[in-house]
């Protein structure tokens, strides 16, 4: 076997957090140690132009999971970030978003921490505020709501356990991730709780990407208004916002209008 290479970089796992897709809206230092790295692990929704910033002779690879779908088991992404670091390479783990938030980067940091190994963590923009920003709204706003709630959709148990009440709220906000499949029981959950069905939800796909689409809906109307909208790329749910008329695409209004 042959032995570990000496790691001179104390710090030789950086995970970078690629925001959501727009590879403009990338930290100049996310941009600059994805380009300098040896060696790439990236998550399925990093977008293509985001992965081909990377250096020429970057080793990449495609260690994503798709919900419902064919994934990576979590150990082989440990083992192989921990020998390319012990081999002396400069390891980036590309996470869409920010590795902080949904990213199970909690698994990743105790792999690397029981090898031995140090890392840093290069904070990205999460898709909540993308999606935000293409509502042309405000997460949060004095009088109406202090706090805005970050939750996923794909966590059903701990869905089961979530204080719906509270969120049911008026003035309430909550950014739902991975929540297209989830949105049947969502809309249960709230309105037996007390949410009115009036209750703007807007569901962003593929935010701050070239073939972002905007779905304006309400609580009442969510499920179905997901299912005729059929749409396929990631998307996400802010619960208690419209989009603000100026900010919203031409192509949505369109098909509105033609329903």
């Amino acid at each position: 076997m042959p032995k570990p290479v000496p790691q001179t970089d104390p710090h030789p796992v950086a995970f970078i957090g690629a925001g959501p897709g727009d590879p403009e809206l990338l930290t100049v230092k996310a941009l600059r140690m994805l380009q300098e790295a040896d060696v790439i692990l990236h998550d399925r929704l990093v977008s293509a132009e985001i992965v081909a910033l990377a250096g020429p002779d970057a080793r990449v690879h495609d260690v994503g999971k798709e919900g419902f779908g064919p994934s990576i088991a979590q150990n082989a992404i440990n083992a192989l970030m921990v020998s390319e670091a012990r081999s002396g390479a400069r390891v980036v783990r590309l996470k869409s978003g920010d590795p902080t938030v949904f990213g199970r980067l909690d698994e990743e940091l105790d792999a690397l921490s029981d090898a031995g190994i140090g890392f840093t963590i290069v904070p990205g923009l999460t898709s909540a505020s993308a999606a935000a920003a293409a509502l042309g709204q405000s997460l949060t706003k004095r009088g109406r709501n202090a706090a805005v709630r970050f939750v996923t959709g794909h966590d059903m148990k701990g869905y089961a356990d979530h204080d719906w009440r509270a969120l049911a709220a008026p003035g309430e906000v909550a950014a739902i991730y991975m929540g297209k499949r989830a949105a049947r029981f969502i809309q249960g959950r709230l309105l037996m709780h007390g949410a009115a069905p009036g209750t703007p939800v807007s569901i962003v796909e593929n935010a701050s990407r070239p073939d972002e689409r905007i779905l304006a809906s309400t609580l009442g109307a969510l499920a179905g208004d997901l299912d005729a909208a059929s749409l396929s790329g990631p998307a996400l749910l802010i619960y208690g916002l419209a989009p603000r008329e100026a900010a919203r695409p031409i192509l949505p209004l369109l098909e509105e209008l033609i329903r």
